[in-house]
C-alpha cells in the first residue's frame, strides 16, 4: 500500500493552453477533500529552481475555469536541460516537502518529468495540455478544442472578404509536426486545401494547378488555404507572394500565431480539465500514478506511461485526410 500523500506540487510547463486553469481548480478541489495541500509552482520547473511558489487554496481556484493562460504563468526551463539540474529540481522538492507532482503540459514538459524522476522520491504524474493535439496516449489534448474554434472564427471572417474580392487567401495555423489543427480547421471551415505534414511537402506548382482547375469548373470565387506552421521554408507570407506570381490572382497570407493560444476555454475543454485534474489527483492517492500520464481514450479517463507520449504514433484521421484529398481531384473538370 502507498503511503499517505500529504502535499502535492503542481506547475504549468511550456506553451500554454486554454483550459489549465480549469485542470488547476480540479487538482485543488479534489485533493482539499482528501486533505492534501497543493503546492503551485511559478513559471514551470523554474519555480523549483527559484523556490517561487505558493499554497493553493479553493477559494482561489473557485472562479477561475473560464480564464485562459495560467494563473502559475508558464515557461521553459534551461537549467533543468543541465547536467545536474533534474537532480537539483527533486533535491529541492524534498526539501520542500512535496511527495507527488503534477505537470500541465506537452511532450517536452513530459520529457522534464522523466529526468526528474530517477533522483526523485515522489509520484510524477503528467496532464496533456497543448493545442496541438500531438501526445500519444490521449484521444484529445486540453486547449486543442478551443484552438480550432479560435483558427474557425477567424477563418470565417477571412471567408467573407476573400468571397467579396475573389482572392486566395493562407491561413497558418500551429501545428510545428502534426496536421491536427490544420486539418480540424480545413475540414470545419470548409477550405479548399489543406497543407499539413501528412500532406507532403508544398509544391507550388501543383497548387497553381488546383486553383486554376477549381475555377476552370466554378468560376472565379475565393479560395481558402489553411497551412500549419513550418510547412513552407520562407513562410506562409512567402508563399502567398510566390501564389500571386503563379496564378495571377492576389493572394494573402494571414498567420494566426499566439491567438490560438489564447482566450476562454470552450466547454469541452474545461470538461476534460476538470476530468483528468481530478483523475490524476485521485490515481497519485491509489499509487497508480507515478511516471504516467492522465489522458482519455474513448471517453475514458486512463493512465498512459509518459515515457511513451512522445513516440509519434498518434495519427490524424485518416479518412478525413484521404476525403479531402478526394474532393480536391474531383474539382478538376471532367472530359465529356
Amino acid at each position: 500500500m502507498s503511503q499517505p500523500i500529504r502535499k502535492i506540487g503542481l506547475l504549468t510547463s511550456g506553451g500554454d493552453a486554454p483550459g489549465m486553469n480549469a485542470v488547476i481548480r480540479a487538482v485543488v478541489m479534489t485533493a482539499a477533500v482528501q486533505g492534501i495541500e497543493v503546492i503551485g509552482f511559478s513559471h514551470g520547473f523554474n519555480g523549483i529552481f527559484s523556490n517561487e511558489f505558493q499554497q493553493l487554496h479553493r477559494a482561489q481556484v473557485l472562479h477561475i475555469i473560464q480564464q485562459g493562460g495560467t494563473i502559475l504563468k508558464s515557461a521553459r526551463c534551461k537549467q533543468l536541460e543541465q547536467p545536474n539540474g533534474p537532480a537539483q529540481a527533486a533535491e529541492l522538492l524534498h526539501k520542500n516537502g512535496i511527495e507527488a507532482l503534477i505537470v500541465i503540459g506537452g511532450d517536452g514538459s513530459f520529457r522534464g518529468c522523466q529526468a526528474i524522476a530517477p533522483f526523485y522520491q515522489g509520484q510524477i504524474v503528467g496532464i496533456p495540455g497543448t493545442i496541438d493535439n500531438d501526445v500519444d496516449g490521449t484521444d484529445f489534448t486540453i486547449g486543442f478544442a478551443t484552438a480550432l474554434d479560435t483558427a474557425l472564427d477567424a477563418i470565417d471572417k477571412i471567408r467573407d472578404t476573400a468571397d467579396a474580392f475573389e482572392r486566395i487567401f493562407l491561413i497558418e495555423v500551429m501545428g510545428r509536426h502534426t496536421g491536427y489543427l490544420a486539418l480540424a480547421a480545413g475540414i470545419a471551415s470548409g477550405a479548399e486545401q489543406i497543407i499539413c505534414p501528412e500532406y507532403g511537402d508544398v509544391d507550388v506548382v501543383d497548387l497553381q494547378r488546383d486553383i486554376q482547375q477549381l475555377q476552370q469548373q466554378f468560376g472565379r470565387s475565393s479560395y481558402i488555404i489553411v497551412i500549419a506552421e513550418t510547412m513552407y521554408p520562407a513562410g506562409a507570407t512567402a508563399l502567398a507572394a510566390e501564389l500571386t506570381k503563379a496564378t495571377s490572382i492576389e493572394c494573402r497570407a494571414c498567420v494566426l500565431g499566439h491567438l490560438q493560444r489564447g482566450g476562454s476555454p470552450v466547454g469541452s475543454d474545461r470538461i476534460l480539465a476538470t476530468k483528468l485534474g481530478a483523475y490524476a489527483v485521485e490515481q497519485l492517492l491509489l499509487g497508480n500514478a507515478h511516471l504516467m500520464m492522465a489522458g482519455e481514450q474513448g471517453g475514458q479517463a486512463v493512465l498512459f506511461p509518459l515515457s511513451l507520449t512522445g513516440d509519434k504514433k498518434k495519427q490524424t484521421d485518416r479518412y478525413l485526410l484521404d476525403w479531402q484529398e478526394r474532393m480536391l481531384q474531383d474539382s478538376s473538370p471532367r472530359k465529356v
